[in-house]
């Protein structure tokens, strides 16, 4: 199988972006707006905690895909580029989590 990676995931969306909405889940979220945008993010989340809890790992993946989506669409909607995500992951690692923290 081929490698396929987050960026590979944002070009994905940025395709179906351009789709119409009758032809695209990542269309119709965006057209839908923030609100639902966040909703849906914040229900695969939950989903993704409750399989955590229960302790089943294929309802992890699943879930763990579905929130990686649901956030780069969210990101999309918010006019947030992943690089910018990454970018910032980065920074922090120059000291403790702890530390960062606490300068927040």
């Amino acid at each position: 199988m081929k490698s396929f990676s987050l960026d590979d995931l944002v070009q994905l969306i940025d395709e179906r972006a351009s789709a119409t909405a009758d032809q695209s889940y990542t269309r119709t979220l965006l057209d839908s707006g923030m609100s639902r945008i966040a909703k849906k993010f914040g229900e695969e989340s939950v989903e993704l905690v409750i399989a955590a809890i229960e302790k089943n790992k294929n309802e992890v993946v699943t879930e763990a895909a579905d929130v990686f989506y649901h956030l780069l669409v969210l990101l999309r909607g918010s006019n947030v580029k992943l690089s910018d995500v990454v970018a910032e992951l980065g920074r922090r690692t120059g000291q403790s989590g702890l530390s960062e923290k606490a300068s927040r």
